[in-house]
């Protein structure tokens, strides 16, 4: 019994991560028209409890691996299930906040309603990307305290903080800009290139508990917190980037 303990929390990963693909999926677009006549197109408030949904997953993914080092017992299986697990939670289900956001996107503009499914499936990209990704690493014997690619978890939590972002933000050139099919085009780019890649990466596995171990996490957690107070939401694409260069830095 003592084994199913991490895959039970694997599974919990799962719950959550499908949990969310519902929310986004049943968010979809809203139509309404203003007091002028003119047709409004938004995506619905309900799109960010999938952020926070895939934000509870990853939290969960942490402690699996936690847990099984923790009562001695990882295990192949444990290694599989939890790939199948990430794919869900931060490939498929941020692919689909990409999708929808990509047709507000269109949206925006006279017949985008109808616009090419050509346009909105490179979305799905992001998913591939990372099954590619995890697959390399369940046959990788060199990760075991550093990453070759942005793990799965950090690309896909940078993606759903964007509904939040959006929900949330105080300035308008923020919402035009995630209103823009070319910034949904550039994070498909951006965060399948690093997932694929092999960047060196850092991973909160440590040999030793050391100043220089732990210095990197703690710039991270410094900036992230600082930029939470001034800039919100928008935290969480500053904290992804300061993780990607500080693992760059420290490689």
């Amino acid at each position: 019994m003592k084994k199913q303990i991490p895959n039970l929390f694997t599974l919990a990963n799962l719950f959550l991560g499908c949990m969310a693909i519902v929310q986004i999926m049943q968010s979809g677009l809203s139509l309404s028209i203003d007091a002028s006549g003119e047709n409004l197109v938004e995506i619905p408030e309900q799109m960010y409890l999938a952020s926070i949904l895939i934000a509870a997953a990853a939290v969960v993914d942490f402690f699996d691996g936690f847990v099984a080092r923790l009562l001695k017992v990882p295990s192949e299986m444990g290694k599989q299930l939890d790939s199948l697990a990430d794919v869900v939670s931060f490939g498929v289900a941020p692919g689909l906040i990409i999708y929808q956001f990509l047709r507000l996107s269109f949206a925006q503009s006279e017949g985008g309603l109808d616009v090419s499914s050509a346009f909105l499936l490179p979305a799905f990209i992001v998913p591939c990307a990372g099954a590619y990704r995890l697959a390399r690493f369940n046959i990788d014997t060199e990760q075991s305290y550093g990453f070759k690619g942005v793990p799965i978890p950090a690309a896909g939590i940078w993606v759903a903080s964007f509904p939040l972002v959006y929900w949330f933000a105080k300035d308008q050139w923020i919402v035009d800009l995630l209103r823009s099919y070319w910034f949904w085009y550039a994070v498909i780019g951006l965060s399948s290139y690093l997932m694929v890649s092999t960047l060196p990466m850092m991973a909160m596995k440590f040999k030793e508990f050391s100043l220089k171990a732990l210095l990197p996490f703690m710039i991270i957690a410094l900036v992230s917190l600082v930029a939470a107070i001034l800039f919100g939401w928008l935290a969480v694409s500053i904290g992804f980037i300061a993780y990607v260069i500080l693992s760059l830095l420290y490689k």
